[in-house]
Order: C-alpha cells, then structure tokens, then sequence
C-alpha cells in the first residue's frame, strides 16, 4: 500500500497506456499518450525509468507492466452492441470509469449480437460501431467482442471489474461464477441510470427505419 501511495495521477495514466498497448500493440505506450498529451520523449523516458525503478515496468521491455504494475491500475470492462449511441450508452460508460482507472469496450460481434437476440436489426456492421465506441473520449480502448463465449474475452482483458448496464440480461452471479472458474478475481457490478427511457430499442422504434437513411 505504501508504494501505491507514492504514485501520482500521471504515473496511472503512464501505466494505463502500457496496458492497453499491450491489448493493442499497433499503438506503441508514447504514440498512446502524445495523442492526450504534448509529453516530450525525454520527459516520457525519465517517467518510465522511474516506474521501472519502482518495479511496476519490466526492466527488459519497458512496455510491458509487472504484476505489481498491473495491480497498481484497475481495469473496468463493459460490453455491448452500440448500433445506435446515445446519452444512457455515454452515462453508462462515464457511470463504468468512474469505478477504475481504464475503460476497456467491448463491441459484440454481428454475429454474437444476433445470437443473443435473433428478431434484432442491426443497421452498422461490426467495424463501424467499433469506429464509433472508439471515438468517444471516456474509452481507453474499444475491441471487437471474440469469437465463442463472452468469457473469452474477458479472460483476454482480465478485468477487475465486469460493469453491466442496467438493462442488460446477464446475471451478476453467473458471470462472478464464471470468472472464478477462469481463476480470475473480477468484481462484477451493475449500473444503474438517470435516463431509464435513453435506451436503443425505444429510440430505433420512435425514428423507424427511415432514420438510418438520412
């Protein structure tokens, strides 16, 4: 506990960067945090041998958390379709961050989405929703759902918590249940929300279909 103290803001959003570059290599740690931050390289490489000193960074690859780095930062999941964004989904999402220090989004698939809910329309393909959810400033990082179960991908991101909206149909218990399974401590909450009528069904069914072709 001594050594989280010691950590200021900036050395969390440093250790968020390497974390999610890590789920999403194409975007090295410094490119991640120059597209927030004007950080010079120097200051930037000062920082990280400074987290390397603490042993929250491999000294070996200085891109990488160790356990006790990755335990410095929590990790919230939620997960989703987001074929129509409006304010309950950014609610929801500030409503989920609040809880940790990285926001990680998961897209569900085309085809997990129709699974789940077979008389569901979807208007935007997979990659255009990720597009979307990726674009909003309360996301760290948004991904396309995997193949299989939902565990799959949860066992990817190892969260620390599993934040669900407070209309979506999983059970707390049955997710806590399946993670333990996994051998993963995940805490699982459910949200609630000031806007109980901001819901993607009632607005689809309120504009129709038209509304996609304007």
């Amino acid at each position: 506990m001594t050594l989280l103290r010691t950590l200021d803001p900036f050395d969390k959003i440093m250790l968020s960067s390497i974390y999610v570059s890590g789920l999403y290599p194409n975007i090295p740690p410094l490119d991640r945090l120059r597209s927030h931050f004007p950080l010079p390289l120097e200051l930037y490489n000062r920082k990280i041998q400074e987290l390397v000193n603490l042993g929250l960074v491999e000294v070996g690859n200085k891109s990488r958390l160790t356990f006790l780095g990755r335990g410095a930062i929590k990790v919230v999941l939620v997960g989703g379709v987001f074929d129509l964004i409006h304010p309950g989904h950014i609610r929801t999402l500030k409503a989920a961050k609040s809880h940790g220090d990285v926001l990680v989004v998961v897209v569900a698939r085309t085809s997990t989405a129709v699974m789940i809910k077979k008389d569901r329309t979807i208007y935007h393909e997979e990659g255009l929703r990720l597009e979307l959810v990726s674009s909003l400033n309360v996301v760290d990082l948004a991904i396309l759902g995997r193949e299989g179960t939902l565990f799959d991908t949860v066992e990817y991101i190892k969260p620390d918590i599993i934040a669900l909206g407070y209309d979506q149909f999983h059970s707390e218990k049955e997710i806590a249940a399946n993670c333990l399974e996994r051998k993963l401590t995940t805490r699982v909450v459910r949200l609630t929300t000031p806007l109980p009528a901001s819901k993607s069904s009632i607005i689809k069914e309120q504009l129709g279909e038209s509304f996609y072709r304007l």
